[in-house]
């Protein structure tokens, strides 16, 4: 289970792929200098509830991993995160969809 951790302060595990894909988003939207909402929902054994933050390129942000290896990546993934950074509510974590077919030209 992975850690996302923003301004040294706000906390909440996400599993080490989903937190990859996130990370991966996350990085893109700020290289284009696009700040955005980021929320998730709290685990019950610390009081339940939503938690959203305003990421923007000055934001102080860590992720952490705790496994060694990078995970695969799903682009379909990547796409249905981004979708829902791009939206006025801003990213959250959604289920990974299947992992669209790679297909092959020849020529």
């Amino acid at each position: 289970m992975g850690k996302f951790v923003y301004e040294s302060s706000v906390k909440t595990e996400i599993e080490d792929r989903a937190l990859t894909h996130v990370q991966m988003v996350m990085t893109a939207k700020l290289r284009r200098g696009e700040p955005f909402p980021f929320s998730w929902r709290e685990d019950a054994s610390v009081g339940g509830g939503r938690t959203t933050v305003w990421v923007q390129p000055s934001s102080s942000l860590v992720f952490k991993y705790y496994g060694s290896r990078q995970p695969e990546i799903n682009r379909a993934w990547i796409e249905a995160l981004a979708f829902t950074a791009n939206s006025p509510t801003g990213l959250r974590v959604v289920p990974e969809p299947p992992e669209e077919p790679t297909v092959h030209v020849e020529g």
